[in-house]
């Protein structure tokens, strides 16, 4: 078959969404979606349940209800449907009520700054759509507390300065108790105080409702709340107040983003495999990773709005695909790794290795049409520094044809908020598929868990270590002799590394004297 002739056979075009799916530089055939039909279509039937309110997270026993938060109606009750409509509606209201002036900072002026305090898919998915959607029309301009690195959320708001006090600060965390947030929110408060402003003046909570965060919002009488509900996963929480309340407060038309979100679902509920994008996806990670995660996910997207692109896709696949078990309880250790950088920028980074190295991979690439709103201006007789950048996209992806390595393109006809929303959508419909394919749960994250519980416990091993040293103020100690007294010999090197860390630090006040080898220095508790 000419190479033609198999892309007009097997290009996948959604009009609707303005998005074309071209796969034919994957060595895949009608033969493969023959024996692999049947299997879509329990993954289509199980899809289908879950939308209508099954418990498809059976470890947590939850509905998995992001789809309906781009079509309310389609909710399996009248109360959750009652639940989002309001939330949008206030979403909108709030951002309204910013932009007016009809709510103000505690100085009386206008807020013209957000600071966004959350982690994982309270941080990645707003910070993806500001960043793809942000423009010098931008309502608002926005910062992330994403980590809990105290120099990082210093260099955030030495950058915000004076303008804290017109700086509206969003708390995201569906628990309350997600430790980075919390101590983000801790940070910031202490920010305010010493700015001589009052935190609650300036603060608005997304959590779970009577969430720990949520009664302290209460409480203290800040400025809005907006909901979080259990059937909306972190990482798929982008078309919820999550994602909306940031995109409202900066401009960005969110309406829109969820019509390119709504339309998208439904091109891809359709069971006729060969013209639903979602299920081509899936059957392509399916085919390129051998079913089970042999080869890694390159995104490249040609395009710097879609810069965080790769970063949202990391966290969205391989928390949901990433797991020890399938649904059965079979130890299947699954997993799609992804990574990515931009175009052409990868012509200059790591491209030389996908086309000649080891060859453990498949790429999509993301391909933009439209190169700015206006016409650009010649680099070359007839040439702009926009054909140059599509013909670096074909130029690649030729190169890496030619040696054998493959990929897949997605084409879209611009960038904006319809856009955006119907590739997040493409791609929760895609991992929500390949997740059914590979009988697995992609709606919980243990693995993120055992992190939490282990971190738990290198806290409170350090409190023992502190306790120690404080009743010795002043005496000298090897990791070994702390480990030994406290009753905790075989942590020594965890205790160490403890150590290490209290004492490059001024808040514990605990010296350190250097010995050589490294792991025999001494450390003490100041006087």
């Amino acid at each position: 078959m000419s190479d033609w002739k198999r892309y007009c056979d097997y290009l996948c075009e959604c009009p609707e969404i303005g998005l074309l799916l071209d796969f034919t530089r994957m060595n895949i055939d009608s033969v493969f979606f023959d024996g692999i039909e049947s299997e879509m279509q329990r993954a289509f039937a199980e899809m289908s349940a879950l939308e209508g309110g099954a418990t498809a997270n059976p470890d947590e026993g939850r509905m998995v209800g992001h789809y309906w938060l781009r079509a309310p109606e389609l909710s399996p009750s009248v109360a959750i449907t009652a639940e989002i409509e309001f939330a949008i509606r206030a979403v909108k209201e709030f951002a309204a009520d910013i932009h007016d002036g009809v709510i103000r900072s505690a100085s009386g002026g206008r807020f013209t700054r957000i600071l966004v305090i959350g982690i994982g898919g309270s941080a990645l998915g707003p910070q993806f759509v500001l960043d793809a959607l942000g423009s010098s029309r931008n309502r608002m301009q926005a910062s992330f507390f994403d980590n809990t690195d105290p120099d990082g959320m210093d260099r955030i708001l030495s950058g915000i300065g004076d303008a804290l006090s017109q700086t509206l600060t969003i708390v995201i965390s569906k628990s309350g108790a997600t430790k980075e947030t919390r101590n983000g929110m801790l940070e910031a408060m202490e920010a305010y105080r010493k700015a001589g402003l009052v935190f609650a003046r300036h603060a608005v909570a997304v959590t779970g409702s009577g969430s720990e965060l949520d009664s302290a919002a209460l409480a203290e009488e800040w400025l809005a709340r907006f909901p979080m509900w259990d059937w909306v996963g972190g990482r798929t929480s982008i078309t919820s107040a999550v994602g909306l309340l940031p995109a409202a407060l900066q401009g960005i038309d969110i309406d829109e983003l969820l019509l390119g979100a709504r339309l998208c679902d439904r091109i891809t509920r359709d069971p006729e495999t060969r013209r639903n994008p979602a299920a081509l996806l899936s059957l392509v990670w399916l085919h390129a990773a051998q079913g089970c995660g042999s080869r890694d996910m390159v995104i490249l997207p040609y395009k710097d709005r879609l810069l965080l692109f790769s970063r949202y896709l990391q966290q969205l696949i391989m928390e949901s695909i990433g797991k020890e078990k399938d649904l059965s309880g079979k130890v299947v250790h699954q997993g799609l790794s992804v990574y990515g950088n931009k175009g052409s920028t990868d012509q200059h980074a790591y491209v030389q290795q996908l086309r000649e190295g080891v060859n453990n991979f498949f790429v999509t690439f993301v391909e933009v049409l439209q190169d700015r709103e206006q016409a650009s201006m010649p680099v070359e007789p007839g040439v702009t520094s926009g054909d140059y950048l599509s013909g670096f996209l074909q130029g690649t992806r030729e190169a890496l044809s030619e040696a054998g390595r493959e990929s897949m393109t997605i084409t879209v006809d611009q960038i904006d908020a319809r856009t955006i929303g119907a590739l997040i959508a493409l791609y929760e419909r895609a991992v929500g598929l390949f997740a059914a394919l590979l009988r697995i749960n992609a709606y919980h994250q243990p693995g993120v868990e055992a992190g939490k519980k282990a971190a738990g416990e290198i806290l409170a091993l350090q409190k023992s270590v502190l306790s120690h040293l404080a009743a010795c103020r002043g005496r000298l100690f090897t990791a070994e002799e702390i480990a030994g007294s406290i009753g905790h010999p075989e942590k020594t090197e965890q205790l160490f590394r403890i150590l290490l860390h209290v004492a490059a630090n001024p808040d514990h006040a605990i010296s350190m004297e250097k010995k050589t080898p490294l792991w025999s220095s001494l450390f003490r508790a100041d006087p």
